[in-house]
């Protein structure tokens, strides 16, 4: 957190946050009750970014070493709320409304990067920061808010969590959905919130022109076939994988699909995540050439499929699913079906009646190879 060098983002920041208030949420909704020792340097991070909290349920193994360097004594202390610091018996547990306090402390070092318990102006020791917030008087000595780095929502809750009367601090769920409400919803995973923004960045290209005014000419195409895929168990995948690797995985896997498709009369519509969408017959019209495309195209990527190896999972079988609900098949609509029959040389095979939703029970077919193309 201290160290400029590193540049962390906001949505980085609110990842990191959002994972200490789940984690406190668990803990005080188990037969832990509380920390009791919550800071900063007992926040790790894991190879997937996914913050872990460390050093509850030890509260029988805790003792104050001697004084004798009293500097990290006190600076040990400045997480500690100022009810449990005028406490002559403090639980060794600690309380989850001092939790909370020290949570509050946590969110300026986030906010601000200077370390805990940051003050403006001339500095103060650890022990004369400590000898203030115990004494309880007017004005209560806090950590400084700097609405330049942070937003004034979040120095509002800054504020309530350290707050000098324990009943008006929130609990973690509360927080959680302040949180929520203050950072547009985002889910707390890294990841989850980069495939977000992926999403959101293909649909602000499509509005793009609309917002600046201009017009936009719809234009009609009678027939055309569109081929989408997407990969069987990737949330999986991703849950137990580090988020280079899962960049590294879609990078290999369309990097390999794109150089097949440039062989083929397509025009590949997007990419969103592990979601791959591919149409022949527009821009450009082809006739009836465009059933024939798609279905050659597929078969050659579901041939690359078979032998792509994952980098940091060799031994496992990359699983794409074509179409609609099939696994390491193509799934054909029965227009579709009408189309590649013109080409006789296709070999499909009847799957048989399928709900569809919005359409109800349509037959399909499974597109298995092709013989000797004929043009």
């Amino acid at each position: 957190m201290e160290n400029e060098s590193i540049t962390l983002d906001w949505m980085f920041r609110y990842s990191l946050i959002n994972d200490i208030v789940k984690g406190m949420a668990f803990l005080h909704n188990s037969v832990i009750v509380s920390h009791g020792n919550l800071k900063s340097s007992n926040c790790v991070v894991d190879s997937r970014f996914v913050l872990k909290i460390t050093d509850y349920g030890l509260a029988s193994f805790r003792n104050d070493p001697d004084r004798e360097d009293a500097h990290a004594y006190y600076a040990r202390k400045l997480w500690t709320a100022s009810e449990l610091l005028r406490s002559e018996c403090p639980p060794p547990s600690g309380t989850q409304k001092g939790d909370v306090y020290s949570f509050g402390i946590i969110l300026q070092e986030v906010a601000l990067r200077k370390g805990a318990f940051y003050l403006e102006g001339e500095p103060l020791s650890p022990k004369e920061i400590i000898d203030r917030v115990a004494l309880g008087e007017w004005p209560y000595l806090r950590p400084a808010i700097n609405t330049q780095s942070h937003s004034e929502e979040l120095g509002q809750l800054m504020q309530r969590c350290w707050s000098e009367d324990v009943a008006e601090r929130p609990d973690f769920s509360q927080i959680k959905i302040f949180l929520h409400k203050h950072n547009g919803g985002s889910g707390s995973n890294i990841l989850d919130n980069l495939l977000s923004r992926m999403e959101q960045y293909a649909n602000n290209l499509e509005e793009l022109q609309l917002k600046r005014g201009e017009t936009v000419q719809a234009e009609a195409f009678d027939s055309v076939t569109i081929y989408f895929s997407d990969i069987v168990g990737f949330t999986a995948i991703s849950a137990e994988s580090t988020p280079m690797q899962v960049v590294t995985l879609l990078n290999d896997l369309y990097t390999c699909f794109d150089a097949i498709i440039d062989n083929f009369d397509v025009y590949k519509v997007e990419t969103i995540g592990d979601a791959y969408m591919v149409v022949s017959g527009l821009p450009v019209r082809n006739g009836k050439l465009h059933g024939r495309e798609i279905a050659r195209m597929s078969l050659a990527l579901l041939k690359a499929v078979r032998s792509f190896k994952i980098r940091h999972r060799p031994d496992q079988q990359l699983k794409l699913r074509s179409g609609i609900h099939s696994a390491l098949k193509i799934h054909v609509s029965e227009a579709t079906r009408t189309v590649l029959e013109e080409f006789n040389c296709f070999q499909l095979e009847l799957r048989g009646e399928v709900e569809m939703k919005g359409k109800g029970r349509l037959r399909t077919y499974w597109l298995l190879g092709e013989s000797t193309p004929t043009e």
